[in-house]
């Protein structure tokens, strides 16, 4: 094991070889989004000090904004007790982290209760999606 990989080994990566990453914006401390690393995507975030992800979707590293713009610029990086989540604090370049043009993913709150209820879109788009992407 080389001294230079050895920080990756001590994640608990899953049996797809991921880690989930929750990404908080430094400063105002909210929860941007929600996705996933490989070894190599944390590797490369950490060398470029900005987030790179694993696309599920598309099989391949995903450099965070690397069409629309909205690059998150890397603070702190934090693993948790398990050792199999990342939290890491971000500065989000224009405020949007969302591929909606929001500032969150997180932008539906359940209004009800267990009798009933619904997801109601709370944060307002901030920037057109077909603006964004091109």
């Amino acid at each position: 094991m080389s001294v230079k990989t050895k920080w990756l080994n001590a994640i608990k990566w899953d049996e797809h070889g991921l880690v989930p990453v929750i990404a908080q914006e430094v400063g105002s401390n909210d929860v941007l989004m929600f996705a996933w690393m490989n070894r190599e995507a944390l590797a490369k975030t950490v060398e470029l000090g900005e987030a790179v992800y694993w696309s599920r979707s598309r099989k391949k590293l995903w450099h965070k904004g690397e069409e629309s713009g909205h690059i998150q610029r890397v603070h702190d990086l934090r693993l948790d007790c398990d050792e199999d989540v990342i939290l890491m604090k971000v500065e989000q370049v224009d405020s949007i982290a969302c591929h909606t043009g929001r500032h969150s993913c997180f932008y539906q709150r359940f209004e009800g209760n267990a009798a009933g209820g619904e997801w109601v879109t709370v944060d307002p788009v901030l920037k057109d999606p077909n603006d964004m992407y091109k």
